[in-house]
């Protein structure tokens, strides 16, 4: 009886040393892709980053204005897209689909929509969009990044409310609610702490796509607010500038991927700390 104490006891201490060791091996490297993103990208923070457009190769100067602008409005338009349709299809799931036959297919659908390769969304767009309007363009960048949220937002939206009691539910039939009321003012409103964290999740997950809009937005050395044109934005200009052999440029590319990661950073924080001030009031 005490060998096989002893083993399991070794075995247990076995399995959390290593597991220790998978921990500080991956926060090693996280610290260190952090420390050197951090370290060159704020070397290449300046003012004439936020008020200049990209400049042309090999000359010095210039900023990322047109870049972050075109991200921001290509950004805006896929989440106004993706956020409404994510959350009814995540109610339709959980409150009026659960055992259909159509909710199974487009849980089926969902999967493959979260597990496919961003660049296929983008070719798909392309063909469908891009091809037969005859031209690159921001809307065209929106849809691909909003296909790429869509599925993100309708499983988080679908677990969270498959987490509301069925009590909760029972109480608001009792008082004559019908079944729209209770799913909008009720299930929904009590889980939108979880919600609104799988809507940031999608807008995290979008932000940093390069390939979607390579074949969609493409990219634009001038500023421009027309979203029926290519429009420039930050993955592919960092895509761009990084690999290129001017050190003006890779300087860039440093600084907007830290604009991306601050970005992310500073909304996942803003949102967590409001919603946790309304918990506790």
């Amino acid at each position: 009886m005490m060998d096989l104490y002893s083993r399991r006891l070794w075995a247990n201490r076995v399995g959390i040393a290593l597991s220790m060791v998978a921990m500080s091996v991956g926060l090693a490297v996280l610290l260190w892709i952090l420390w050197t993103l951090f370290s060159r990208g704020f070397a290449a923070l300046s003012l004439d980053m936020f008020t200049q457009d990209t400049p042309a190769p090999g000359s010095e100067g210039g900023g990322l204005r047109n870049a972050i602008v075109g991200s921001g409005l290509i950004l805006f338009f896929s989440m106004l897209i993706a956020t409404p349709i994510g959350i009814l299809a995540g109610i339709y799931l959980a409150e009026y689909g659960r055992v259909s036959k159509f909710a199974s297919f487009t849980r089926f659908m969902t999967d493959i929509m979260l597990s496919a390769p961003s660049i296929v969304i983008g070719l798909f767009v392309y063909a469908l969009f891009v091809a037969t309007t005859g031209g690159f363009s921001g809307w065209a960048g929106a849809l691909a990044l909003a296909l790429i949220a869509i599925p993100v937002v309708v499983r988080t939206t679908e677990n969270m409310l498959k987490l509301v009691p069925t009590s909760l539910r029972e109480a608001a039939f009792a008082v004559g609610a019908p079944r729209w009321q209770v799913s909008l003012k009720i299930t929904l409103r009590a889980v939108k702490s979880g919600v609104v964290t799988g809507v940031l999740l999608a807008m995290a997950r979008i932000t940093g796509e390069t390939a979607p809009l390579l074949f969609t937005a493409l990219n634009n050395q001038f500023f421009s607010t027309n979203m029926a044109e290519p429009m420039g934005n930050l993955p592919v200009v960092i895509y761009q500038f990084a690999l290129s052999p001017y050190d003006n440029w890779v300087n860039l590319a440093w600084g907007g991927a830290l604009l991306i990661a601050l970005f992310v950073l500073a909304i996942n924080i803003g949102v967590r700390v409001a919603f946790r001030n309304k918990d506790k009031n």
